[in-house]
C-alpha cells in the first residue's frame, strides 16, 4: 500500500496546527496540517514494515502512524502535545476520540525539559543569526516566546492550551520586528524562570502514563487484525 494510501484510506485524526490553531494567523500564514493514521496490523507481519510517517497528500500535510505519534507523545515532543490539543480538529472517528480522550495520559513534567530545552536551541540558532545578519528571524523568535509561554501555563495548570489569547499582538509585534533583540531575550529568560518556579508545584505528574497508552495501543492493533481476519460476506 502507498504510503498517502494510509493517510488517505486509515486516518483516525486530522487537525490544524501552527498559526491558525495559536491564533498568531495573518494574511500570509499558510494552513498546517497533521494528522494519525492507523497503518493495518497485517502490515507489520511483512519484513517491509509500513511508515512510521508521511508527508502529503497535498501541501502543508504531515501524518505520523498511531505507534509513533504516541512514541513522540510520552516524550513529551512539543509538535506532537499541540497536535493532540489543537482546537481546529478537522476530522477524528471513534478511534481518534479515544485517542483525544487519552491526551492527558501523555502530559507530564517532561513537558519542562522538552519544551524549554527546544526553546533554548531555537534561541542559539537566533543569537547565530544576530551575530551573523544583525538581525533574527522574527518569527522564530515569536514562536520561541510562545513555546515558552505555553510551558509555563501548562506547568501551572496541567492544561495546554495552544490559543494565546491577549498576548496575540504582543507576540505579533516580535515576529514584525519591533521590539528590541535585547528585550526578546530578556522576556525569554523570564518565562525560562518562571517555568522553572511552577515545576515542584506543577499538578501534572512526574511522569506519563505509558500503561494506559499502551493498552490503547494494543486494542487498537488487535481492532485491526481482527478485521483483517474476518470473512468477507459473499
Amino acid at each position: 500500500m502507498a504510503p498517502e494510501e494510509l493517510v488517505r484510506h486509515h486516518t483516525i485524526y486530522s487537525c490544524v496546527t501552527g498559526s491558525r490553531a495559536f491564533g498568531l494567523a495573518t494574511e500570509s500564514s499558510d494552513t498546517d496540517r497533521r494528522g494519525v493514521f492507523v497503518a493495518p496490523t497485517p502490515l507489520f507481519w511483512r519484513f517491509d514494515k509500513p511508515p512510521t510517517h508521511v508527508e502529503g497528500p497535498g501541501e502543508e500535510r504531515f501524518s505520523w502512524e498511531l505507534e509513533r505519534f504516541c512514541e513522540l507523545a510520552l516524550r513529551a515532543n512539543p509538535n506532537i502535545l499541540e497536535c493532540l490539543y489543537s482546537p481546529l480538529v478537522e476530522y477524528a472517528d471513534g478511534t481518534g476520540r479515544e485517542l483525544l480522550d487519552l491526551r492527558g495520559a501523555f502530559l507530564s513534567r517532561r513537558v519542562h525539559e522538552t519544551f524549554t530545552g527546544y526553546a533554548t536551541a531555537q534561541r542559539a540558532r537566533l543569537a547565530a543569526d544576530v551575530r551573523r545578519h544583525g538581525a533574527p528571524r522574527w518569527k522564530h523568535a515569536m514562536h520561541m516566546l510562545r513555546l515558552l509561554r505555553s510551558c509555563r501555563d501548562l506547568l501551572r495548570t496541567g492544561t495546554l492550551t495552544l490559543d494565546v489569547g491577549e498576548e496575540r499582538e504582543p507576540l505579533l509585534a516580535v515576529r514584525r520586528g519591533e521590539v528590541p533583540w535585547a528585550e526578546v531575550e530578556s522576556r525569554m529568560a523570564r518565562l525560562v524562570d518562571r517555568a522553572a518556579a511552577e515545576l515542584p508545584r506543577s499538578p501534572l505528574p512526574p511522569e506519563p502514563d505509558r500503561a494506559r497508552v499502551e493498552a490503547f495501543l494494543t486494542a487498537v492493533r488487535a481492532r485491526s487484525a481482527h478485521l483483517a481476519a474476518a470473512p468477507t460476506s459473499r
